[in-house]
Order: structure tokens, then sequence, then C-alpha cells
């Protein structure tokens, strides 16, 4: 049975559209416009036990909204959804024990507090046996390496520290699921590839279903093997990662050093140049052009250093991004 079940899940947003000037503010008084923004729009996918899913998208694709549809933070216009067995929106005691959600640019723990206090009050909340709590207190302390500041009051912390903090509260009742929302957002590239390593861990020992959504593609990368690409509210693609890159990853990069310069005139003919210095150039080659085209290029040109570079994962979700959206037609508003 599938941890997440969703079937044509619609969120619709509607606001009121305000004219400048005065006479156009009166006229609000009476009669205003409604704009309808649809966020999610007729979603559907499964979620099995035991996954890391990445949801990708840009700025206002739906990623966020459909966080908060499945944890039942938010209500849908139309569509249904089943999360560890519950509709999520109805917010049972019973189904809001079995998840977690963390939100990178929010903090749920109390902020004059000391972590250990909020712990504890989570304790409370979840009504978690004091042998069980002591137990998963120092289990998660010791994995997310917080013995030493877990009396430090939270706004003393380094944004990393209280991240750690952050997961280590919302993990103290076990959940089975857990949404992340930007969990490494603003931090340093040092505390992104902790917090990785120790979700990534938390995830082998235990088995938790991890739903992710992030800019940084090295969360992504890190920790997901399977992505739902969502735009404009819709999913566009749902598969691995790998099979995202090789689909789309039409090319590699040459990149080349050279013991002389080399005029830009010379390296035509091996492919599309997207560098040309005097000493060094890239050339972008099909993948299936490559050994040939390097062959070619150490023959015919002073090459004194040659390397292949894949395109990134980050590279092509950004490519696909900027292809829909110079797409005409691409769905925005609904009036």
């Amino acid at each position: 049975m599938p941890v997440i079940t969703a079937d044509q899940l619609t969120r619709v947003f509607t606001t009121f559209r305000k004219q400048e000037g005065l006479a156009a503010s009166v006229r609000s008084f009476v009669r205003r416009d409604k704009v309808a923004k649809t966020a999610v729009d007729h979603i559907s996918f499964r979620i099995e036990a035991g996954e890391a899913v990445g949801f990708l998208g840009p700025n206002g694709a739906g990623k966020t909204t459909t966080l908060k549809l499945l944890s039942g933070i938010l209500h849908p216009t139309s569509g249904v959804a089943e999360v560890l067995g519950h509709t999520p929106w109805r917010r049972e005691g019973a189904f809001q024990r079995r998840f977690a959600l963390v939100m990178g640019q929010k903090n749920q723990l109390w902020w004059d507090l000391p972590a250990r206090d909020s712990f504890v009050l989570n304790r409370d909340i979840y009504q978690i046996p004091e042998g069980q709590f002591r137990d998963k207190l120092a289990e998660l302390t010791g994995l997310f390496d917080l013995t030493d500041i877990a009396d430090e009051p939270l706004r003393k912390l380094s944004l990393g520290q209280r991240m750690k903090c952050e997961l280590v509260g919302s993990l103290l009742h076990s959940p089975e699921l857990l949404f992340l929302d930007e969990p490494t957002i603003g931090l340093d590239v040092v505390a992104q590839r902790r917090i990785r390593e120790y979700l990534r861990e938390y995830n082998r020992r235990t088995g938790i279903t991890i739903i992710l959504t992030s800019h940084n593609m090295q969360d992504i990368e890190e920790l997901c093997r399977r992505v739902l690409l969502i735009d404009h509210g819709r999913i566009v693609y749902d598969d691995t990662l790998q099979k995202l890159v090789e689909e789309h990853a039409t090319h590699k990069l040459i990149r080349l050093r050279f013991d002389r310069p080399v005029a830009p005139a010379e390296l035509d003919g091996f492919g599309a140049v997207e560098q040309a210095e005097e000493w060094r150039a890239s050339i972008r080659v099909p993948r299936a052009e490559v050994p040939p085209v390097a062959s070619a290029l150490l023959s015919k040109l002073p090459v004194a250093d040659l390397a292949i570079q894949e395109i990134t994962a980050e590279q092509v979700l950004r490519q696909l991004i900027s292809d829909r959206a110079e797409t005409p037609g691409a769905p925005e508003e609904a009036e």
C-alpha cells in the first residue's frame, strides 16, 4: 500500500485585484475584481514507503502548496489524496502523529528556550513514553551531533545548528513520513553537506519516507533517486533523476587548454563553441560524437589538456524550465 496517493489534486487561490486611483478604490467597495490562480493543477502520483522523492520546479510552480495539501495545512479545491491511510485535511490526531513537516524558512522550536526544553515540549505534545523519548533523543542528538549544544538557547545557535535542532525536534515522535521544504536554504556549503549526510543516514536506518523540495540540486542528487518536476502546477516529469539527465543531456562539454594561442577560426567544425579564448576553449558536442571529436582535437590542435564534462542535472533542469517558460500558451491564471 503506498504511503501517498494523490488523484487529480487541485488547489486554486482567489485574490482581489485592486486598480490604481481614487475612483477605482471607491468602486472596489461595491464591486471587486476576482483573480483565480491555480497553484496545483490536477496532479496525480503515488509514493511508496521508504522512498526519498524530490519535488523540483521554479518558484511558484506549486511545490510548497503540494506539501501543504499532503500535510493537511491546506484544503484542496478538488481532487483527493490519501496519506498514510488518512485524508490529510481532516487533521486527525492519529494522522498528525505519523508525519513531520520541516520548513527551512520557519522556526518550529521555541526561539528563547534551549533546544532540549523544546524537545521535552514535543514529548508532551506527541505523548511519547519517557523511556522511548530518552532513547530517541540520545540516538538523534548523537546522529546530528547536538550533544554539546542542546542546552543552548535556540537564538544563540548558528543557522546550521538550528536546522539540525529543527530536524531532531521533528523526528522525536518517530514519524513514518517527513516533508522537507528547503531544509538547507541559507546554510553554508559545509552545513548543507552535513544536513544531507544526517538525513541520508536516518533514511537508511529507519526507512522513513522523505518528500523534499529544494532549489539546491545537490540536496536532490544526494538524497533522492526519484524526482517529480512540477511546472505551472502540473507534473511534467516523474522518474529517476538519472533518466532525466540521460534523456535531456544530449551533449557533453569538451574543455581544452592549449600550448599556444589558438584563434577561434581553428575551432570551426568540431562542435558548438561555448567559450573561446587564446589559451582555452569549451566545445559542446553530441554524446555519440565525443570520441571522434576528442581524437580530432588532439591530433589537429596544440592541446595541453583535455577534459570531457557531463552536463549536470542542474543545467538540464534549468534548460527544461527555460524551454517551458518560452512555450506559448503555458497556463498561468484562470479568471
